[in-house]
């Protein structure tokens, strides 16, 4: 078994995928205070999890001028908050650039 896929069964064993995305989903909003937009991303690391998460930085009419956000957040074992971080803000619609 290489390093990776040990880091992967070690993280599964504690916490499923779905729970991870749900864990790093509550850090998010609940640090940022902003409106979710979606789960993007949740990967197995060594002991932990890494998750992205949408969300909505500022509300705009009509809905295509929203300002919309993408934060990570990496989490432990048991889905507990390590760090966060904003990666990129965005134009709603503005095409998958980074």
């Amino acid at each position: 078994m290489t390093q990776e896929n040990a880091g992967r069964a070690r993280a599964s064993r504690s916490l499923t995928a779905g729970a991870a995305g749900t864990a790093g989903l509550r850090h998010i909003t609940e640090l940022t205070g902003r409106e979710l937009e979606g789960i993007t991303l949740v990967k197995p690391q060594d002991d932990g999890w890494l998750v992205h998460v949408e969300v909505v930085e500022d509300r705009r009419i009509p809905s295509s001028g929203d300002v919309l956000a993408l934060y990570e957040a990496e989490l432990d074992a048991d889905g507990g908050l390590l760090s966060y971080r904003r990666l990129r803000r965005y134009r709603r619609g503005s095409g998958d650039t980074g």
